[in-house]
């Protein structure tokens, strides 16, 4: 079948009836037809910034030539022609679901159900809890991790990952993000939303996500998150997978993954005893976190948690101030 393009807004002539109650976008280039493959499964974490032609690649050999779906909750199809140039696919379509009516429609589920490779785009993350935490949206993503599909995100569709996210569900629409220090001042700050068991990625439990990580100074407001888990009774031992800017990581079935890209890299967090002070109006205090810094060209296996070509220190802070083991004291 020749190559098509396929807009969906309101109606869709190739869905299901029930999909006509709902305003989600659905845009679609290549083949109408489903592609009938098995995929391989993946997760591709990237931390934002510029694209990595190598990570999306990556999902693109995981999907075996099948469809390949971007999901959004505001935007455009601006994915469609950069995947379609660089992989050879069935198809390639960005889904938007902007309302939970939309993520409740039997046909956006069954769209998701189809793909071979997820990529979830950057954005709000808000966006992506309060509208599709709870609906079949998140009931479809997760059918399809079950299977094996592949699925990666960047930036806020990182932030998702994890068996816990920071929601940002208390940030002004298009606001700055939350800033570390204000974190680290008040680890209970109103700006400080943390959510759990969205995703069910099984090698991502116990696990929270960050981005734009270095870039972006979000070291502080990410030991304020493990803090946050461990003293609100979520897990004793919580880790934290935090992504640089123009860098991912390519995790295997197995655990075993990859650092691609051109930033700092990616920092691998545990901790293994609680915070000392961790409450309203006070400054953290909180030591003994380990961290292992895996710039690009190095190796993690986050089952075991342990990397080649990478190194190792600590960290600690101190009523809001952080300090390291690291030569002149380098947070990064």
């Amino acid at each position: 079948m020749r190559p098509a393009t396929l807009l969906f807004f309101l109606f869709a002539s190739l869905l299901p009836a029930a999909s006509q109650t709902a305003a989600y976008k659905y845009i679609r280039i290549g083949q109408q037809k489903d592609a009938v493959t098995i995929p391989t499964f993946g997760i591709a974490m990237m931390g934002g910034g510029s694209d990595l032609d190598e990570a999306f690649r990556w999902m693109c050999d995981k999907a075996h030539g099948g469809d390949f779906l971007i999901l959004r909750a505001r935007g455009a199809d601006d994915y469609n022609p950069y995947v379609n140039g660089l992989c050879k696919l069935n198809s390639v379509a960005t889904l938007i679901i902007d309302t939970r009516e939309s993520a409740q429609d039997p046909a956006v589920a069954e769209i998701i159900r189809h793909a071979e490779a997820i990529f979830i785009a950057g954005g709000d993350q808000a966006r992506y809890v309060n509208f599709w935490r709870g609906t079949a949206v998140q009931t479809a993503i997760n059918a399809d991790i079950a299977q094996g599909i592949p699925i990666g995100g960047t930036s806020a569709g990182l932030a998702i990952l994890g068996e816990f996210s920071y929601g940002a569900l208390n940030d002004p629409p298009d606001d700055s993000s939350l800033t570390s220090a204000d974190a680290l001042r008040n680890p209970f700050f109103t700006r400080i939303t943390l959510v759990r068991d969205f995703l069910d990625i099984p090698v991502l439990q116990n696990t929270i996500t960050d981005s734009h990580f270095a870039k972006r100074d979000r070291l502080g407001r990410s030991l304020v998150f493990l803090a946050r888990i461990m003293q609100d009774g979520w897990s004793t031992h919580p880790r934290e997978i935090a992504v640089d800017e123009k860098n991912a990581v390519l995790v295997e079935a197995d655990g075993k993954s990859r650092i691609v890209g051109s930033g700092k890299g990616v920092y691998f967090l545990s901790v293994a005893n609680p915070p000392e002070v961790c409450r309203a109006e006070t400054p953290l205090t909180f030591r003994k976190i380990a961290v292992y810094h895996a710039p690009p060209g190095s190796q993690f296996d986050v089952r075991d948690w342990h990397g080649v070509g990478g190194t190792e220190y600590s960290l600690s802070v101190e009523a809001g101030q952080i300090h390291s083991t690291q030569a002149a004291g380098q947070l990064y």
